[in-house]
């Protein structure tokens, strides 16, 4: 039996079975279970690419929006934003306190909280009266709507029937019947081309008029600060740090006084006794210092700057008197940035029913540190205001004036050399009113104070004669013969310092010379008419009120500012100025007011001296006085004006015209051919005083050199030889050439 032949490997059969071991090994086993990976096999990663986008994105986004010029741009909306809306809200408030009663309530309020239920009475009698008057025009504008419309209607028909008589006119005129309405078209059409205009110019307009609204409602708000504090611009200044007990002794402690540092440091209580109460006082805090043994108040007082920078305050922001308690020293410390801002408007601005009582009566100046008001009194007080140029000196001498000016029985006489208008305002109120700064005004200013002189000598001696009959002091000064006279004379130091001197013809022929109008000198008349009614005028009700710049000796004579019952000062150069501003006692004791800032505190005066109620043992206050624009003056000297019956003022010599010299010199000389020189200046101040007052050799030889007449020394008519003459035969060929020059130029 044979033995099948073995199969050759790689036959089809054995390529058709590993095919399908191929396909049963590589189908996958299908199961309901999640396969569980192998443990060593890493598990497959996510997809990525989306998720990373993301997150870029959200961080630019996030670097976008916290970028500082994002957090600006923010700010920056915010903040305008703020100011419109904020301005829309100021604008609405001041609308509806306009129109309504809101201020009266509040002024009334205030007044009750105050305990003044008079002033409560009147505000409440204000508001009474202007529902009343209210009312009135409302009624009124109701009767007037009927007759606007018969009177529009009346006004149409006569422009109609007009228009038709000149169609009828026209249609006479021209035989054509339809020129009848030819007006009345031609009307039509100009109202059509006025309609046409309006509306394309009503969209500009209207822009305009939103632009400027909204424009309007942004300075209200960036004025009034409505934006929120982070989002407005930050202000450069030093954090607000609350002045707590710590801070004051430590700043004391660092002020470079050994003994007061050591006594600090052994004080077993941190020197928490030598601090009095911390107390809020207006924008500010105020607390009293009691000064360890061997510690004068004068080492404190020298060192103020540095103890403000250690309290992280600016040198004018902290104030120090010293108050009754011995080796004591009160310190007013400001807050930050909180003089910089400007107080309120002056009560004469804002209350138009504003009244004065010269005898009774204060006026109101401005505020004090605390931010209470400052009343001063000024009865029969001398005043004196100083400081340097341009810092509000005449501002606040003048807001004084225009109080007191509204009580009629005061009459004012006023000088003003400076001469710019800054008293114009007084035509009509002032018996008196000289302005300008020459030696004329100097010499008018001056002959106006010795009228002052004579005044009070004349009531002087009507005094003594009124009390020899019994009259009490009371009675004499309510005699109309005493009514209140001031003096006011603004830049006295023009005064002080000119050199304008009395001319006159003696017996014999020569020209004199006088006593000099102004100076510091004993010798001067107004210095010595200043002098004499502040030795006695007061007691009649005739004071003086000085404004002058820089106080030195040389502008402002000891004996002058000691007169003063009031003294003021702005801020002034030196510490020597203050003194001769003040005295001596008020600047030693911490008035400081060559301590203000020059340009930044205008108005910002310290006050000495009587009227003003100080603090017990304090000698001085300081005082940011209301500022009263030219408008606001020229108002409320109208209100003055119309509570007198009429003031008729008398102004300075108005300026010389043009005076023809060799005329006048050529008239002086008479018959004569030459007459000495000394001569025709005594005929010229003869002849005309107004012109040649004052004039000296000098004066007369330039005029005429000028001329091409220059005096010569020649022999005169009496005889005289090497005497200076002036030649009529010169005169005349001057008089000539300019004749013949006038012509040409005419020509």
């Amino acid at each position: 039996m044979t033995e099948p032949a073995a199969e050759p490997m790689g036959t089809v059969h054995d390529l058709e079975e590993h095919r399908a071991a191929r396909t049963v090994a590589a189908a996958p086993e299908v199961s309901l279970a999640k396969p569980t990976p192998a443990p060593d096999a890493p598990a497959e990663p996510p997809d990525r690419p989306s998720a990373e986008r993301l997150k870029r994105s959200y961080q630019a986004l996030w670097q976008v929006a916290t970028h500082e010029r994002s957090r600006a741009a923010v700010r920056l909306a915010v903040r305008h934003g703020g100011y419109l809306l904020g301005g829309a809200g100021v604008v609405a408030k001041r609308g509806w306190e306009g129109r309504t009663v809101a201020v009266h309530h509040r002024m009334r309020a205030m007044a009750l909280a105050a305990g003044d239920h008079a002033a409560a009475a009147e505000w409440q009698d204000r508001a009474d009266r202007f529902r009343r008057e209210r009312h009135a025009r409302r009624v009124e504008l109701i009767h007037k709507v009927p007759t606007m419309a018969k009177s529009a209607a009346i006004g149409t028909a006569a422009a109609e029937g007009a228009l038709l008589l000149v169609g009828i006119c026209m249609a006479i005129h021209d035989r054509e019947l339809h020129d009848v309405v030819a007006p009345t078209l031609a009307a039509i059409d100009a109202i059509q081309a006025l309609c046409w205009f309006a509306s394309i110019a009503w969209g500009p307009a209207l822009g305009l008029a939103l632009m400027a609204g909204l424009s309007h409602l942004w300075r209200a708000g960036h004025k009034n600060e409505t934006a929120p504090a982070w989002a407005r611009p930050a202000s450069g200044t030093v954090d607000d740090v609350p002045v707590t007990p710590s801070i004051v002794v430590k700043a004391l402690s660092d002020l470079g006084v050994p003994a007061l540092k050591k006594a600090i440091k052994e004080m077993a209580d941190g020197a928490a006794g030598m601090l009095g109460p911390i107390t809020l006082a207006g924008c500010g805090v105020e607390v009293d210092v009691t000064l360890p043994i061997g510690v004068s108040t004068e080492e404190v007082l020298s060192k103020r700057r540095k103890l403000a920078e250690n309290m992280n305050r600016h040198e004018h922001e902290l104030h120090m008197t010293i108050p009754p308690t011995p080796r004591t020293v009160r310190m007013w410390i400001a807050d930050s940035g909180a003089l910089d801002e400007p107080i309120g408007p002056s009560p004469l601005v804002t209350d138009p029913d504003m009244t004065a009582d010269y005898t009774s009566g204060r006026a109101p100046w401005g505020q004090d540190l605390r931010g209470d008001a400052v009343l001063i009194s000024l009865f029969q007080l001398h005043m004196l205001i100083t400081g340097l140029s341009n810092q509000g000196k005449t501002a606040s001498l003048r807001a004084l004036a225009l109080w007191l000016a509204l009580d009629p029985r005061v009459e004012f006489r006023i000088a003003d050399l400076k001469g710019v208008g800054d008293w114009q305002m007084f035509d009509g109120l002032a018996t008196v009113l000289i302005q300008g700064p020459t030696d004329e005004q100097v010499i008018a200013a001056t002959e106006m104070v010795e009228e002052g002189v004579a005044e009070m000598e004349r009531r002087g001696a009507l005094m003594r004669e009124l009390t020899a009959k019994g009259w009490s002091q009371e009675k004499i000064l309510a005699d109309p013969r005493f009514a209140p006279l001031v003096f006011i004379v603004d830049e006295a130091q023009v005064a002080y310092g000119s050199g304008a001197r009395e001319t006159y013809v003696a017996e014999n022929g020569t020209v004199k010379y006088g006593a000099p109008y102004g100076g510091a000198k004993n010798i001067s008349r107004y210095f010595r008419a200043i002098k004499a009614i502040h030795d006695q005028g007061r007691v009649v009700s005739v004071t003086t009120w000085e404004g002058t710049q820089d106080p030195t000796d040389q502008n402002l004579p000891v004996r002058s500012r000691n007169g003063n019952h009031i003294r003021a000062s702005l801020v002034v150069g030196t510490e020597s100025q203050a003194k001769m501003a003040l005295g001596e006692m008020p600047v030693d004791a911490g008035a400081a007011p060559h301590k203000l800032r020059q340009g930044l505190d205008k108005g910002t005066l310290v006050v000495a001296g009587d009227g003003i109620k100080l603090a017990p043992g304090q000698p001085s206050m300081t005082v940011r006085t209301h500022f009263i624009d030219g408008d606001a003056a020229k108002e409320i000297a109208e209100r003055a004006k119309a509570r007198r019956a009429g003031v008729e003022t008398q102004a300075a010599a108005d300026p010389a015209e043009d005076v023809d010299h060799l005329t006048n010199v050529l008239e002086a000389l008479g018959d004569g051919k030459r007459i000495q020189t000394q001569e025709v200046l005594r005929r010229l101040i003869s002849k005309h005083p107004r012109a040649y007052d004052g004039w000296e050799l000098h004066d007369l030889t330039r005029v005429l050199r000028e001329a091409g007449a220059e005096p010569k020394a020649t022999r005169a008519d009496n005889g005289k030889t090497g005497v200076v003459c002036v030649s009529r035969a010169r005169i005349e060929a001057a008089i000539e050439a300019r004749e013949d020059a006038t012509e040409s130029d005419a020509e």
